[in-house]
């Protein structure tokens, strides 16, 4: 079975950089063709797609987050990890990071709650 861990401060200051990890036990991130994804949860809103990291270490990012999200991963600790810039209080939300296989996301970290606040 497939564990994700999401770490990272909870508290952010605005214009700042929020910076998470997952650490993947029971998987390799660098499985051939699966994918790494973050996703986020505002308070009161639905599920955001955040980005995507490959097994390849390729990337996609939300259009809508593209400016301000870089993704990378540290191979010999099977973590990947997030980088979302300028953060204002709207990125205040309850951050999940997964996986993606070809059939869809079958594993979910329990989530971290992030706030942005000065």
């Amino acid at each position: 079975q497939v564990q994700l861990q999401e770490s990272g401060p909870g508290l952010v200051k605005p214009s700042q950089t929020l910076s998470l990890s997952c650490t993947v036990v029971g998987g390799s991130i660098t499985t051939a063709y699966d994918s790494w994804t973050w996703i986020r949860q505002p308070p009161g809103k639905g599920l955001e797609w955040v980005g995507i990291i490959r097994y390849d270490g390729s990337t996609t990012y939300s259009p809508s987050l593209k400016s301000r999200t870089s993704m990378s991963r540290d191979t010999s600790k099977n973590q990947f990890s997030l980088q979302l810039n300028s953060v204002t209080p709207e990125d205040t939300a309850v951050y999940y990071c997964g996986r993606l296989r070809s059939w869809g996301y079958d594993y979910w970290g329990q989530g971290t709650q992030v706030t942005v606040s000065s």
